[in-house]
């Protein structure tokens, strides 16, 4: 088997798989904020895995399917308990319902959080490369970036607002706009100006992709995901409400095989 063919490494080998898919317990806790309707109950969950994840690293996990699986793949592959710490932490201060006050507050919660999965799943291909950990860190912060502007719509509805307010105000656009799902140029503007942003960590992450080993490639698989969207938004204008947005890519399953298959990101 060879390395970079992303789809069949990943049937092979499960602790990657449970790190990095959707829904994986470290993605799940992403969406505490929203499962739950006190900010108290969402602490208990963010403090059980987090006693969990101790434990696990002291040859004690608790008896859940998950953290069993998690505790089997720390065993295998050495990993960084750090890293899970920095999930649980900064998925923690986000229970606020604010919010970011700037495009870099955003970029550090996208890198604590998702490029810290990244680094994880990077030590579970047995990859340790400065390059790798320097496209994961970008490619993290896109994905946090994409993955802010992709929940508008849902946060709308709810009616809230997380995007960062430097941009918004920037643009003489308030969360209003976006709970009642503005289609004013100044709203594109802002979906703009974001989704700018997550583009140039993408860009930056490929500039040395030469660099990176091709072991782990299959890490960085998901920026398929990430073009998609941003190529869609494109299309529409920057409107985050067009429906196109929400509609799933029958062809994923093609596009992820041809990106494995080209060894690159």
């Amino acid at each position: 088997m060879k390395a970079s063919s992303a789809p069949y490494y990943y049937l092979q080998n499960p602790a990657a798989l449970l790190l990095h898919s959707r829904p994986s317990t470290w993605n799940w806790l992403r969406q505490v904020k929203d499962l739950v309707s006190q900010k108290n109950i969402g602490l208990m969950r963010m403090q059980f895995w987090r006693t969990a994840v101790e434990d696990m690293y002291h040859d004690n996990p608790p008896h859940q399917p998950i953290a069993m699986e998690l505790w089997k793949a720390i065993k295998k592959h050495k990993l960084t308990k750090s890293w899970f710490m920095r999930i649980i932490d900064e998925r923690e201060k986000n229970l606020d319902d604010r919010a970011y006050r700037t495009i870099q507050e955003l970029e550090k919660y996208a890198e604590n959080t998702q490029s810290s999965l990244l680094y994880l799943t990077l030590e579970t291909l047995g990859v340790k490369d400065v390059h790798a950990d320097h496209a994961a860190s970008h490619i993290g912060k896109a994905h946090g970036i994409i993955t802010c502007l992709r929940a508008v719509p849902y946060h709308s509805s709810q009616r809230k607002v997380f995007l960062p307010m430097d941009i918004c105000m920037m643009h003489d656009v308030s969360q209003e706009d976006f709970i009642r799902g503005s289609l004013e140029k100044q709203v594109r503007d802002v979906a703009f100006d974001i989704a700018s942003q997550a583009h140039v960590h993408l860009e930056h992450a490929r500039s040395f992709c030469k660099n990176v080993p091709t072991k782990a490639i299959p890490a960085f698989i998901h920026t398929v995901t990430l073009d998609m969207y941003l190529n869609k938004l494109r299309k529409v204008d920057f409107n985050v409400f067009h429906p196109s947005l929400q509609r799933k890519n029958t062809l994923l399953p093609w596009q992820l095989y041809i990106q494995s298959w080209k060894k690159t990101y």
